[in-house]
């Protein structure tokens, strides 16, 4: 053949085709999996403000291969701040939460410290309330309330004068959690389901009760020190319901995001407050919003939350103005940052 024909032969062959968004993800997830060593991992994505994909895999549980699934239930660790967060801002919206009244106006038997303490404060991690402590992650203690939770620290003191400093604390959410309690005068669960997982569709959401049955309830791994798999210690997370204690499926959380996206769960002037950078009472801009971690990714804007505890490694990660969020729910501890770089790296592959 000339090399005439050769040219004119390949301008006429159709290019190869462009991956689908599937298979982009697909590729991704199966080489950061192998990599990390994951065994069960489940995955949704909001493009264009809808979930429009979602899927599981390798194995939710490895003594009795069940594979992992798009309705795989996880922990989702401290993926529930932010769902908490949105509850104490809707709460706000309606007048019944004031962000900037001490904490005792809705928690009246939480003890007055040296400084007061808001909800404003709580959401943006400058309350002075401790986090949780590594003898208490595998706490097996369950608490019958939010309340007698605060029991855990409520009497230590601050580390810190509220909005001095950021330092991030489960235990403030608790507190929070204690509030929209007394702001709404429902239980905690009991406001989520009707305020929040009912307008998002978030059909799986709940309290990660260790004594209920849960279907689709995924066990959760650790890497053992000769690196291969453990079963995660036990660890009731009662002690932290608001802050890291909910479980839930990987569409489920993409639907919050979508919610959120919509303006379905606040107005919108409230969602931008959330995820605007909070700052101290010196004027320091600090690496949270109200709930949410924010910063930015090659001069988009990023808003997210991972969480990591027994038994699972979580995220949600959105980029508001591009309409776009993904979730990763994976049953093995400590592997949340890379998969904050991986949502990062899909979000250019799969939003132009």
């Amino acid at each position: 053949m000339t090399l005439l024909a050769a040219l004119a032969a390949a301008v006429a062959s159709p290019a190869p085709a462009e991956p689908s968004p599937a298979a982009r993800i697909e590729a991704a997830v199966s080489r950061e999996m192998s990599r990390l060593g994951i065994p069960g991992l489940s995955v949704a994505v909001v493009i264009d403000g809808q979930v429009q994909w979602a899927n599981g895999y390798g194995l939710a549980d490895l003594e009795n291969t069940v594979p992992a699934k798009a309705t795989t239930v996880y922990r989702i660790a401290s993926v529930s701040k932010p769902i908490t967060a949105v509850a104490a801002l809707q709460l706000a919206e309606q007048g019944k939460l004031d962000l900037d009244a001490p904490i005792q106006k809705y928690v009246p038997t939480f003890p007055e410290k040296s400084t007061p303490v808001t909800a404003r404060q709580l959401l943006a991690h400058q309350s002075g309330i401790r986090h949780v402590r590594d003898d208490e992650w595998s706490s097996t203690r369950h608490y019958t309330s939010l309340t007698a939770a605060l029991d855990i620290f409520k009497d230590e003191p601050l580390l810190f004068p509220p909005g001095s400093r950021t330092e991030y604390s489960t235990y403030g959410f608790n507190l929070l959690g204690c509030a929209i309690e007394g702001a709404s005068g429902v239980a905690f669960a009991d406001y989520l389901r009707e305020h929040v997982f009912g307008p998002a569709g978030m059909e799986t959401t709940r309290p990660d009760d260790v004594f209920e049955i849960i279907p689709n309830r995924a066990p959760g791994y650790m890497r053992a020190p000769g690196g291969g798999l453990a079963r995660s210690v036990l660890a009731d997370t009662s002690n932290k319901v608001p802050g890291g204690g909910l479980c839930a499926t990987a569409p489920d959380i993409a639907r919050f995001g979508a919610a959120l996206i919509a303006g379905t769960l606040l107005k919108r002037e409230t969602w931008e407050m959330m995820i605007a950078h909070q700052r101290t009472r010196e004027g320091r801009t600090t690496g949270y919003g109200l709930g949410w971690r924010v910063g930015s990714y090659r001069s988009r804007r990023e808003v997210w939350h991972h969480g990591g505890q027994p038994q699972v490694s979580t995220l949600l990660y959105l980029q508001p103005e591009r309409r776009f969020a993904i979730v990763f729910l994976a049953n093995l501890e400590n592997v949340y940052q890379p998969l904050t770089e991986l949502a990062r790296e899909l979000s250019l592959q799969l939003v132009r």
